[in-house]
């Protein structure tokens, strides 16, 4: 029992301290997935979606922290028993999720490792084995250093996650998971190839026949019965293909420029999910950016998905002389973790990405 009690506290303070570090490097892309569990048709918490950064925050911190209390032997009763109210918590989350087919991916692991809502619920019924076990052999985890020693080190590992947490807020994440990574080409990333695999359906067919209802099953065609038709049901039995970026557009009075906006040599772009929402010292670094950018021979636009009325009054009260194209909310946050964001494109390419906090880092060879 000791030595599978030694094996399951390494593993599982090794694994709270991965998942924590993950989504403490992107602590605002966490945020938007508690804004997704919090939402009316899920948990219907929206009370606390003004909240979900700060709620982020603490929630990485503390399972880092957890990770660490477990793996040191320090305040052995509070740690076990916070794994296991934190892993009963998730497991029932995630079957909430995955059998009501509510949030498609947990965040467990951020972008690094996105998992589907039965892969997130199987993964937490394990942890709950393993948690169980260390709970039911608690006795056998002692300290590994002194008292003075692990307070040293758990107090070290606070200071530097809260501190990482507000650097990445403050810039952006130290690595990119997302497909909007430095050096990535946008049209690249929205390519199908011609050899991938596409969606399989089947078609569960309901007719009326001599009163009785009864159900065919085809892969598409019509089935040839005798019968009043009721109606049918579709079943995706294989997923498809899904390209890295797959729902990226630019669209100006309902026209798509997608294909325009991804072929300029030198564009800065300047991102904005929610206008009204954008940093007031960010926008007020802009016009400052643009003249710049605007002399060495670059066109700056901007990406929103607002309003027009929105981005125009926010347009004249910062003086921004840049037209605002139209992007679909998601996209731009998943593009850049800062609003407003700047990014440097090539015919597509993404060559630099800056929080505000950084425009004046912005290199225009």
């Amino acid at each position: 029992m000791k030595a599978i009690v030694g094996v399951c506290r390494i593993f599982v303070g090794i694994l709270f301290i991965i998942s924590g570090f993950i989504k403490l490097n992107d602590p605002l892309g966490f945020s938007y997935k508690l804004q997704d569990y919090f939402a009316e048709d899920v948990l219907n918490l929206v009370a606390l979606k003004p909240y979900a950064l700060g709620l982020a925050i603490f929630i990485v911190i503390f399972e880092v922290l957890v990770g660490v209390f477990l793996l040191l032997g320090h305040y052995v009763k509070f740690t076990i028993y916070s794994l296991l109210g934190m892993i009963v918590f998730f497991t029932f989350l995630t079957f909430y999720s995955a059998y009501f087919n509510k949030v498609t991916d947990c965040g467990c692991f951020g972008d690094a490792l996105p998992l589907t809502p039965w892969q997130s619920f199987y993964k937490d019924l394990v942890l709950l084995i393993l948690i169980i076990i260390l709970f039911l052999g608690q006795k056998h985890i002692t300290p590994f250093f002194h008292k003075f020693t692990n307070v040293i080190i758990i107090f070290a590992s606070f200071i530097a996650s809260l501190w990482y947490s507000n650097h990445v807020l403050m810039h952006l994440p130290g690595i990119d998971f997302r497909a909007y990574k430095v050096g990535t080409n946008i049209a690249e990333g929205m390519t199908i190839p011609k050899d991938a695999p596409k969606a399989k359906f089947k078609y569960h067919w309901t007719f009326e026949e001599n009163g009785k209802e009864t159900v065919i099953t085809t892969s598409g065609a019509y089935p040839k019965v005798s019968g009043k038709f009721i109606g049918y049901e579709t079943e995706e039995i294989q997923k498809g293909y899904e390209p890295p970026i797959h729902d990226f557009s630019v669209e100006t009075l309902g026209e798509d420029i997608t294909d325009i906006f991804l072929n300029y040599r030198k564009l800065i772009v300047i991102v904005s999910y929610k206008i009204d929402k954008a940093e007031d010292g960010g926008l007020m670094k802009l016009h400052d950016l643009i003249e710049r950018a605007e002399s060495e021979g670059y066109t700056v636009v901007g990406l929103s998905s607002s309003f027009d009325k929105e981005v125009n009054e926010i347009k004249s009260k910062y003086k921004i002389p840049v037209p605002f194209y139209s992007t679909d909310m998601t996209a731009l946050k998943t593009i850049i973790r800062s609003n407003p964001g700047i990014i440097h494109l090539e015919k597509g390419t993404i060559k630099q990405k800056l929080h505000w906090n950084d425009a004046e880092k912005l290199l225009l060879p």
